[in-house]
Protein backbone atom coordinates (compact mmCIF):
# COMPACT_ATOMS: atom_id res chain seq x y z
CA UNK A 1 0.00 0.00 0.00
CA UNK A 2 1.14 3.34 -1.16
CA UNK A 3 0.86 6.05 1.55
CA UNK A 4 0.72 10.05 0.91
CA UNK A 5 0.67 12.94 2.46
CA UNK A 6 -2.42 15.78 1.04
CA UNK A 7 -1.06 19.53 1.94
CA UNK A 8 -2.40 23.16 1.40
CA UNK A 9 -1.09 26.42 1.84
CA UNK A 10 -4.07 28.70 4.09
CA UNK A 11 -4.15 31.22 6.19
CA UNK A 12 -3.51 33.93 3.92
CA UNK A 13 -5.86 36.19 4.15
CA UNK A 14 -5.02 39.68 5.58
CA UNK A 15 -7.19 42.13 7.18
CA UNK A 16 -9.90 42.94 5.02
CA UNK A 17 -8.72 40.65 2.03
CA UNK A 18 -9.75 37.40 1.82
CA UNK A 19 -7.64 34.71 -0.30
CA UNK A 20 -8.74 31.10 -0.78
CA UNK A 21 -10.88 29.34 0.48
CA UNK A 22 -9.85 27.64 3.25
CA UNK A 23 -13.27 26.61 5.01
CA UNK A 24 -13.66 24.05 1.81
CA UNK A 25 -10.32 22.87 1.07
CA UNK A 26 -9.58 21.74 4.82
CA UNK A 27 -11.92 18.19 4.59
CA UNK A 28 -9.86 17.32 1.40
CA UNK A 29 -6.30 17.29 2.77
CA UNK A 30 -4.08 15.69 6.06
CA UNK A 31 -1.38 18.59 6.34
CA UNK A 32 -2.31 22.59 6.77
CA UNK A 33 0.39 24.74 6.13
CA UNK A 34 -0.53 28.46 7.67
CA UNK A 35 1.30 31.43 6.59
CA UNK A 36 2.53 33.26 10.00
CA UNK A 37 2.53 36.85 9.41
CA UNK A 38 5.51 37.35 7.43
CA UNK A 39 4.38 36.84 3.83
CA UNK A 40 0.71 36.89 4.29
CA UNK A 41 -2.20 36.49 6.81
CA UNK A 42 -2.55 38.51 10.43
CA UNK A 43 -3.25 37.00 14.40
CA UNK A 44 -6.96 37.00 13.94
CA UNK A 45 -6.43 34.89 10.79
CA UNK A 46 -3.89 32.81 11.94
CA UNK A 47 -6.08 31.83 15.07
CA UNK A 48 -9.66 31.65 13.10
CA UNK A 49 -7.20 28.74 10.73
CA UNK A 50 -5.86 27.21 13.38
CA UNK A 51 -9.21 26.46 15.26
CA UNK A 52 -10.22 25.39 11.99
CA UNK A 53 -8.19 23.21 11.05
CA UNK A 54 -7.59 21.47 14.55
CA UNK A 55 -11.28 21.16 15.00
CA UNK A 56 -11.58 19.20 11.58
CA UNK A 57 -8.18 16.83 12.41
CA UNK A 58 -6.05 18.02 10.45
CA UNK A 59 -2.48 18.13 11.38
CA UNK A 60 -0.91 21.97 11.20
CA UNK A 61 2.45 23.36 10.11
CA UNK A 62 4.01 26.92 9.92
CA UNK A 63 4.81 28.51 6.32
CA UNK A 64 7.29 30.70 7.19
CA UNK A 65 8.39 33.15 4.05
CA UNK A 66 9.98 36.46 3.84
CA UNK A 67 8.86 39.88 4.98
CA UNK A 68 7.06 40.57 2.26
CA UNK A 69 3.57 41.09 2.36
CA UNK A 70 2.94 42.94 -0.87
CA UNK A 71 4.71 40.60 -2.97
CA UNK A 72 3.21 38.11 -0.96
CA UNK A 73 6.99 36.32 -0.36
CA UNK A 74 6.96 35.40 -4.01
CA UNK A 75 10.46 37.86 -4.78
CA UNK A 76 14.07 36.99 -3.89
CA UNK A 77 15.62 38.64 -0.69
CA UNK A 78 19.19 38.92 -0.14
CA UNK A 79 19.00 37.05 3.33
CA UNK A 80 21.98 36.08 5.65
CA UNK A 81 21.62 32.25 7.14
CA UNK A 82 21.23 34.22 10.56
CA UNK A 83 18.69 35.97 9.48
CA UNK A 84 16.69 33.45 7.60
CA UNK A 85 16.95 31.48 10.87
CA UNK A 86 15.73 34.12 13.14
CA UNK A 87 12.59 34.67 10.42
CA UNK A 88 12.05 31.01 10.57
CA UNK A 89 12.26 30.81 14.29
CA UNK A 90 10.22 33.67 14.87
CA UNK A 91 7.14 32.82 12.63
CA UNK A 92 6.93 29.05 14.50
CA UNK A 93 6.79 30.76 17.81
CA UNK A 94 3.95 33.17 16.77
CA UNK A 95 2.16 30.36 15.33
CA UNK A 96 2.96 28.16 17.88
CA UNK A 97 1.00 30.38 20.63
CA UNK A 98 -2.12 29.67 18.70
CA UNK A 99 -1.23 26.02 18.40
CA UNK A 100 -1.52 25.69 22.21
CA UNK A 101 -3.72 28.14 22.49
CA UNK A 102 -6.18 25.56 20.89
CA UNK A 103 -5.12 22.50 21.79
CA UNK A 104 -3.23 21.85 18.78
CA UNK A 105 0.53 20.14 18.08
CA UNK A 106 2.82 21.53 15.29
CA UNK A 107 3.55 19.27 13.30
CA UNK A 108 5.94 20.69 10.17
CA UNK A 109 7.31 23.08 8.66
CA UNK A 110 7.28 24.18 5.16
CA UNK A 111 8.85 27.27 4.08
CA UNK A 112 6.59 29.47 1.49
CA UNK A 113 7.13 30.49 -1.96
CA UNK A 114 11.21 32.56 -2.54
CA UNK A 115 12.28 31.33 1.15
CA UNK A 116 11.48 28.04 -0.09
CA UNK A 117 12.42 28.32 -4.03
CA UNK A 118 15.94 30.00 -2.67
CA UNK A 119 16.93 27.60 0.34
CA UNK A 120 16.05 24.88 -2.50
CA UNK A 121 19.29 25.29 -4.16
CA UNK A 122 21.11 27.11 -1.33
CA UNK A 123 22.58 25.19 1.74
CA UNK A 124 23.55 27.74 4.07
CA UNK A 125 19.84 29.07 3.91
CA UNK A 126 18.31 25.71 4.45
CA UNK A 127 20.93 25.02 7.22
CA UNK A 128 19.36 28.30 8.52
CA UNK A 129 16.28 27.11 8.23
CA UNK A 130 17.03 24.05 9.70
CA UNK A 131 18.67 24.97 12.40
CA UNK A 132 16.04 26.95 13.85
CA UNK A 133 13.60 24.25 13.66
CA UNK A 134 16.13 21.79 15.47
CA UNK A 135 16.60 24.24 18.43
CA UNK A 136 12.96 25.00 18.38
CA UNK A 137 11.67 21.74 18.64
CA UNK A 138 13.35 18.89 17.08
CA UNK A 139 10.58 16.71 16.74
CA UNK A 140 8.66 18.85 14.11
CA UNK A 141 8.97 17.38 10.38
CA UNK A 142 10.54 19.48 7.68
CA UNK A 143 8.49 19.77 4.72
CA UNK A 144 10.86 20.39 1.59
CA UNK A 145 10.64 20.15 -2.16
CA UNK A 146 11.82 16.86 -2.82
CA UNK A 147 15.95 16.69 -3.66
CA UNK A 148 16.72 19.78 -2.88
CA UNK A 149 19.29 21.49 -0.37
CA UNK A 150 16.42 21.85 1.99
CA UNK A 151 16.02 18.05 2.46
CA UNK A 152 19.87 17.08 3.15
CA UNK A 153 20.05 19.96 5.53
CA UNK A 154 17.84 19.13 7.73
CA UNK A 155 19.25 15.21 7.50
CA UNK A 156 22.56 17.10 8.58
CA UNK A 157 20.39 18.85 11.59
CA UNK A 158 19.17 15.59 12.79
CA UNK A 159 15.31 16.96 11.51
CA UNK A 160 12.97 14.24 9.80
CA UNK A 161 12.12 15.75 6.13
CA UNK A 162 8.83 14.91 4.13
CA UNK A 163 10.11 15.31 0.38
CA UNK A 164 7.36 17.55 -1.22
CA UNK A 165 5.69 17.52 -4.89
CA UNK A 166 3.40 19.99 -6.95
CA UNK A 167 0.66 18.50 -8.73
CA UNK A 168 0.24 21.41 -10.56
CA UNK A 169 3.83 22.64 -10.99
CA UNK A 170 6.05 21.64 -14.25
CA UNK A 171 9.43 20.67 -13.08
CA UNK A 172 13.24 21.23 -14.61
CA UNK A 173 16.04 18.83 -15.34
CA UNK A 174 17.18 19.52 -11.83
CA UNK A 175 14.12 18.63 -10.22
CA UNK A 176 13.37 22.40 -9.08
CA UNK A 177 10.16 24.15 -9.98
CA UNK A 178 9.87 25.48 -13.77
CA UNK A 179 9.39 29.40 -12.70
CA UNK A 180 5.76 31.02 -12.49
CA UNK A 181 7.30 33.61 -15.38
CA UNK A 182 8.02 30.98 -17.86
CA UNK A 183 5.49 29.25 -20.51
CA UNK A 184 4.39 25.87 -19.18
CA UNK A 185 5.24 26.23 -15.26
CA UNK A 186 1.34 25.33 -14.54
CA UNK A 187 -0.27 22.13 -15.52
CA UNK A 188 -3.46 22.78 -16.78
CA UNK A 189 -4.89 19.99 -17.49
CA UNK A 190 -6.53 18.25 -14.67
CA UNK A 191 -6.38 14.79 -16.22
CA UNK A 192 -1.99 14.90 -16.95
CA UNK A 193 -1.93 16.37 -13.61
CA UNK A 194 -3.17 13.52 -11.94
CA UNK A 195 -1.56 11.17 -14.34
CA UNK A 196 1.64 13.07 -13.34
CA UNK A 197 1.02 12.58 -9.32
CA UNK A 198 0.01 9.06 -9.38
CA UNK A 199 3.55 8.17 -11.21
CA UNK A 200 5.43 10.56 -8.52
CA UNK A 201 3.83 8.22 -5.97
CA UNK A 202 3.99 4.87 -7.50
CA UNK A 203 7.68 5.24 -9.97
CA UNK A 204 9.05 8.37 -8.06
CA UNK A 205 9.31 10.15 -11.70
CA UNK A 206 7.99 12.68 -13.30
CA UNK A 207 8.55 14.36 -16.91
CA UNK A 208 10.62 17.25 -17.19
CA UNK A 209 9.57 20.41 -18.98
CA UNK A 210 12.23 19.13 -21.22
CA UNK A 211 10.51 15.94 -21.83
CA UNK A 212 13.23 13.92 -19.62
CA UNK A 213 12.26 12.21 -16.93
CA UNK A 214 13.80 12.75 -13.58
CA UNK A 215 13.32 11.10 -10.37
CA UNK A 216 12.18 12.06 -6.71
CA UNK A 217 10.04 11.53 -3.77
CA UNK A 218 6.81 11.82 -3.39
CA UNK A 219 6.08 12.17 0.82
CA UNK A 220 2.97 15.01 0.15
CA UNK A 221 1.90 16.69 -2.39
CA UNK A 222 0.76 20.47 -2.43
CA UNK A 223 -2.84 21.05 -3.64
CA UNK A 224 -4.06 24.23 -4.02
CA UNK A 225 -7.32 25.08 -2.97
CA UNK A 226 -8.27 29.11 -3.94
CA UNK A 227 -11.21 28.51 -6.81
CA UNK A 228 -13.61 26.27 -7.15
CA UNK A 229 -11.82 24.11 -10.18
CA UNK A 230 -9.01 23.71 -7.82
CA UNK A 231 -11.34 21.88 -4.89
CA UNK A 232 -12.93 19.88 -7.61
CA UNK A 233 -9.16 18.81 -9.05
CA UNK A 234 -8.52 18.05 -4.71
CA UNK A 235 -11.26 15.90 -5.09
CA UNK A 236 -10.71 14.11 -8.33
CA UNK A 237 -7.21 13.24 -6.77
CA UNK A 238 -8.70 11.82 -4.17
CA UNK A 239 -10.75 9.56 -5.95
CA UNK A 240 -8.31 8.59 -8.38
CA UNK A 241 -5.78 7.56 -5.09
CA UNK A 242 -8.59 5.30 -4.01
CA UNK A 243 -8.94 3.65 -7.32
CA UNK A 244 -4.73 3.35 -7.52
CA UNK A 245 -4.78 1.86 -3.71
CA UNK A 246 -2.93 4.67 -2.49
CA UNK A 247 -3.49 5.86 0.85
CA UNK A 248 -4.03 9.65 2.35
CA UNK A 249 -2.56 9.70 5.42
CA UNK A 250 -0.46 12.73 7.32
CA UNK A 251 3.37 13.27 7.42
CA UNK A 252 3.57 12.20 11.31
CA UNK A 253 1.86 8.87 10.76
CA UNK A 254 4.18 8.04 7.75
CA UNK A 255 7.68 9.32 8.74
Amino acid sequence: MYCVDLNSDLGESFGRYTLGMDDKVIPLITSANVACGFHASDPVVMKKTIEMANGAGIRVGAHPGYPDLMGFGRRNMNVSPAEAKAYTLYQMGALDAFCKASGAKMQHVKPHGAFYNMAAKDYKLARGICEAIAEYDPELILMALSGSEMIRAAQDCGLRAASEVFADRAYEEDGSLVSRTKEGAMITDENEAIARVIRMVKEQKVTSITGKDISLKADSICVHGDGANALAFVAKIREAFTKEEIKICPLAEML
